[in-house]
């Protein structure tokens, strides 16, 4: 049976730990950017030509060349938490992490600290081009931004009514163009609001915790997480079915391309499918198969991916 992530420290700590432990590998892949053995990169969102990496420390990485180059983000945070999830759109983006710290990018590129309303760890964060944005964070915490993240609001699901009684931490969020709210974490659990958070339907539960989840334009989606758990959507979200990846690693990652293709990064595991799921291919390579990554998005044009993880890695997938 799978143990959710239910310490003190979650799914945050455990990635910590791998940043010091896992033996940097060869490359093989390109290696866009790189830190110490001790700094690790936690989330990556592209839009457009604008790339954004977050990590320990409030590390914040950028790019203005759709993920070609990357620079470091002078930020002047009261206090080095870890930045564990970031969203962009259109240039604007939203940050968040440890104690309830939440970062927002206004377009002219300048991060600004906002309220949270709360102390709690802050996981990850979707929003849409309309300003609705949602995090998901610690023991249950949801919360919802209609001002594209200067304001927040709890829209947490009545829990006892979904999880046995249990605050399962949401790990994973999507917010679509019409503003329908995808969320996902513990217990396998994957929620879905059409109203902005008033109500609920549960889509998917089971044993392993959901840590990435991807959602299309086109209604294609995927969900990752514990002992290789991959699950598929074809109608936006509405509605899961297992895919069998032959896996058996945390995946901890996902991201999906108009035409197919599915890349799945985690720890000591990197996959890749040009297909939807049907068949998948694992990469081998020291770079892909000894350390860990923890985000993945897919650039301009579909035909690659950008991963980020150990070491401050940030790595580019070709085809």
């Amino acid at each position: 049976m799978a143990l959710p992530f239910r310490t003190v420290a979650g799914l945050a700590c455990a990635l910590l730990l791998a940043a010091t432990g896992a033996p940097p590998g060869a490359s093989a892949a390109t290696v866009l950017a790189a830190g110490t053995p001790h700094d690790a990169l936690f989330s990556i969102a592209l839009a457009g030509g604008t790339g954004v990496a977050v990590g320990a420390g409030g590390k914040v990485l950028e790019s203005a060349d759709g993920g070609r180059s990357w620079m470091a983000s002078a930020l002047a945070l009261k206090e080095r938490a870890a930045l564990l999830g970031v969203g962009l759109q259109r240039g604007h983006g939203i940050a968040v992490g440890q104690h309830g710290l939440v970062l927002v990018r206004a377009e002219d590129g300048r991060w600004n600290e906002v309220q949270s309303g709360t102390t709690a760890r802050l996981f990850a964060v979707g929003l849409n081009a309309s300003g609705r944005a949602v995090i998901g964070g610690a023991f249950g915490l949801v919360l919802k931004s209609e001002d594209g993240g200067m304001t927040w609001s709890s829209i947490a699901p009545a829990w006892g009514q979904v999880a046995d009684g249990s605050d399962p931490s949401i790990y994973a969020v999507a917010v679509d163009d019409a503003g329908v709210i995808t969320i996902a974490g513990e217990f396998g659990l994957i929620l879905r609001s059409l109203d902005g958070g008033v109500r609920w339907r549960q889509l998917h539960k089971g044993e392993a915790s959901l840590f990435g989840l991807t959602l299309r334009a086109d209604g294609g989606g995927y969900a990752v997480g514990q002992n290789g758990t991959v699950l598929r959507t074809a109608d936006g979200g509405a509605t899961w079915k297992p895919v069998d990846a032959s896996s058996t690693a945390n995946l901890l990652g996902v991201a999906s391309s108009s035409d197919g293709r599915v890349y799945v990064c985690g720890m000591h595991e990197m996959l890749m499918s040009a297909d939807e799921g049907r068949t998948w291919r694992r990469l081998v390579q020291p770079e892909a198969a000894l350390p860990w990554y923890a985000g993945v998005a897919v650039a301009p044009g579909g035909a690659e991916a950008i991963t980020v993880g150990y070491a401050g890695q940030v790595v580019r997938l070709e085809r």
